[in-house]
């Protein structure tokens, strides 16, 4: 039995699963009316958007109306804090009947299915009640959690104790609960996304709590750039262990270096292993991942961070489509990790092969 005492939480009010620090640069120089720039509140946190202003027969002035309207329809679908939305329902309800999913709720849970089965669990959304107990979420614990407590929750912990058949899901443990956390802001990009591509806009960049998608060029003509955030910067001038340069992609980082729990002493992340029930400690500060949608993105850098280097490396060479860097911390030094056709501007440290 694992005895865990003096637990103390330093939880900094950042994104809780996405750990995403990225910085639009080249914005300047430009007159007013080339980019509309709009920017406020969703899924706990913020949202910026940067668009270009050619495309004919758009009425830019009521564009952030009808941004706002399709991010409250998602809230009101997939967010835990919301205790009336369509995931809360089905999260407070015990019974084991299938239930009708919105086209939206179903199309995530589907994917995150996908994802689950691609990463041999390493990414779960049935972690709802783990993140409670280690103090995470809506509904935190402020007791001690212990193996016994750990154990009884790991018992319905599976995305393999839920049915998704025709549109409808079904438990098959009454006190399973999931958090979409992991893949909700992703999936929002790329619903924002794609409601400003269909209007035939050419620049579009869209970030939700650090995930972003994008295409076309920034007001100054250069693709749009990223910086990636670096853990325990110490000052200005290493704010950024990375500039990446994004052409028609989206990009979603997840991190164990700002929300942790300090066990005796000992950070240990936020992310929470879906397996064993306990956070992850590994050498991998933060993970990067690109892909043509965000929610793929957003999903990856959350399954990602729960694996160690070569687990995650190996997982990522079986799946088409990803691009990935990893930062790692090894015999007190750091070094970047890629896969993929990754450009890596400005790097901090040295990268390995």
């Amino acid at each position: 039995m694992i005895v865990l005492a003096k637990i103390k939480r330093k939880i900094i009010q950042e994104e809780a699963h996405i750990i995403m620090g990225f910085f639009f640069l080249c914005i300047s120089c430009t007159t007013p009316n080339e980019y509309n720039f709009m920017s406020g509140s969703t899924m706990g946190t913020t949202y910026s958007i940067k668009i270009s202003t050619e495309a004919e027969n758009v009425i830019y002035d009521g564009l952030k109306s009808s941004i706002d309207s399709i991010l409250i329809d998602l809230n009101s679908t997939l967010s835990t804090w919301d205790t009336e939305s369509d995931i809360s329902l089905f999260n407070n309800s015990t019974s084991m009947k299938p239930i009708l999913l919105s086209k939206t709720f179903n199309t995530v849970i589907k994917k995150s299915i996908d994802i689950s089965k691609q990463t041999n669990g390493f990414f779960d959304i049935t972690v709802y009640d783990l993140m409670s107990l280690w103090g995470f979420g809506p509904e935190p614990s402020l007791k001690v959690p212990n193996k016994k407590n750990i154990d009884s929750i790991l018992v319905y912990t599976s995305f393999k104790k839920m049915r998704l058949k025709n549109q409808k899901l079904s438990k098959l443990h009454p006190s399973l609960k999931i958090d979409l956390n992991a893949i909700a802001k992703g999936y929002g990009v790329d619903q924002v996304f794609n409601f400003l591509n269909k209007k035939g806009i050419k620049n579009i960049f869209v970030e939700i709590g650090g995930e972003v998608r994008c295409k076309g060029r920034n007001p100054k003509g250069y693709f749009w750039l990223v910086g990636l955030d670096n853990p325990d910067k110490k000052d200005k001038n290493d704010l950024f262990f990375s500039l990446i340069e994004l052409d028609n992609i989206a990009i979603a980082t997840s991190g164990n270096y700002r929300n942790f729990v300090d066990l005796n002493g000992e950070n240990l992340g936020h992310t929470i292993n879906p397996k064993t029930g306990f956070p992850v400690k590994s050498n991998v500060l933060s993970v990067t991942v690109l892909s043509k949608s965000c929610m793929v993105a957003d999903a990856w850098a959350t399954a990602l961070m729960v694996m160690d280097y070569d687990t995650g490396f190996n997982s990522v060479k079986k799946t088409e489509h990803l691009s990935v860097i990893w930062l790692i911390e090894k015999d007190e030094k750091r070094i970047i990790k890629k896969y993929g056709n990754i450009k890596i501007n400005e790097a901090l440290y040295s990268i390995g092969a």
